[in-house]
């Protein structure tokens, strides 16, 4: 039995040895993925468009408009004079955000009033309208402690109550909020879900497409042995990939690695036998590389969606929270940021461990029979 399946994964193995382009296919398209998605996945936004109408133009105005001006986030394209300008500006898209300033600002911070300030948001992309309002409340909250401290130095502060409660922010695992942090982890999980599952669905249907299936099968070899060579090869290759796209991006990306590597090993055996079993599922179902591509697309974009890589789950709706608990890659994506920022350990992802293991003993156990009786 053992020397039948050698055969059939130094088979395998010589194929993709042979083949130059299947070599190119397995290495350079992953890299390109991890940095095209490592850069694009962000929630972090820059260089704004900025409209501004400044109807006071007063010392305190003015100041505001360059604290806006000099983080970066914000880039001043147009000074306006009227409203129906910014109005114009943001309906046809040349700006994103409109500033107006109105006459008397300055006047009631000098007073101790409240001065009012207007931001104006094109809402089309709701997600850069929440972060740009987000990074609009900090520039004031910046430009008040500026302004409070100008107004009262050091050697004149009022007598303070003896008392005081300050806010201070302490983010654990990554001090910086840097995106790439989060996204990186995660898109090691999403591409080499997508690997795995194409390759292990488009090698078998290739196989009954080009009829050597019917050859190997009246061969002395069995069907589970068949299985096995089959996917076995493309267990390793998912392990390599995990492997490449990880260095890549501790190495490219500079985001940590702090965890155990056997406890992201173990992870990503059992999330590796559970997207095996989903290719396997995928061939029985398809007739040709045209099926298999269409399924591979109809199955990898909600899996995707559902994992928690971009959009939180406990955002989503109850009935489609409920729908993720079958879902391989949502658990694999919480052992891999974990493993990678907080260095947890088997005692904390052990309920993650024993879902997918749940998963990709379903998984593969449904997949063995449906394909044995596809091949009756």
């Amino acid at each position: 039995m053992f020397e039948r399946i050698q055969v059939m994964l130094m088979k395998e193995f010589l194929e993709l040895w042979r083949d130059p382009w299947a070599m190119f296919r397995l290495i350079v398209p992953l890299l390109i993925q991890m940095v095209v998605f490592g850069y694009a996945a962000t929630f972090t936004v820059h260089h704004v468009s900025t409209a501004v109408l400044d109807l006071d133009n007063t010392q305190a105005s003015r100041s505001l408009i360059s604290h806006f001006a000099a983080t970066g986030r914000f880039d001043i394209v147009a000074i306006a004079h009227r409203q129906r300008t910014i109005t114009r500006d943001i309906d046809n898209g040349s700006v994103v955000v409109g500033i107006v300033i109105h006459s008397g600002f300055g006047q009631d911070l000098a007073d101790g009033q409240t001065a009012p300030l207007q931001v104006i948001v094109d809402g089309t992309n709701s997600n850069t309208a929440l972060i740009a309002l987000g990074y609009v409340s900090q520039i004031v909250s910046l430009f008040e402690a500026d302004r409070a401290t100008t107004a009262f130095p050091s050697a004149a502060m009022p007598a303070v109550p003896s008392v005081r409660v300050a806010l201070i922010d302490q983010p654990w695992f990554n001090e910086g909020l840097d995106d790439q942090w989060f996204f990186i982890p995660g898109v090691i999980g999403t591409i080499t879900l997508l690997q795995v599952v194409s390759l292990t669905a488009f090698a078998i249907v290739r196989e009954r497409e080009v009829g050597t299936l019917e050859q190997i099968m009246v061969s002395p070899i069995s069907r589970a042995e068949f299985i096995l060579g089959k996917t076995v090869p493309f267990f390793l290759i998912g392990l390599g990939d995990v492997t490449l796209v990880s260095v890549f991006g501790v190495l490219w990306f500079g985001v940590p690695f702090i965890g155990n590597p056997l406890v992201m090993l173990l992870g990503a055996s059992l999330f590796l036998l559970a997207a095996l079993g989903l290719g396997l599922l995928l061939s029985t179902l398809s007739r040709t590389q045209q099926q298999a591509f269409a399924l591979n697309f109809f199955l990898i974009n909600p899996l995707t969606i559902l994992s928690g890589f971009a959009f939180p789950i406990a955002a989503m709706p109850h009935w489609l929270q409920w729908l993720t608990l079958i879902n391989p890659l949502r658990y694999f994506l919480i052992i891999i940021r974990a493993v990678f920022l907080k260095g947890v350990g088997v005692e904390v992802l052990w309920p993650d461990l024993l879902a997918l293991t749940l998963l990709a003993t379903v998984l593969l156990g449904l997949s063995v029979l449906r394909f044995r009786k596809s091949l009756d």
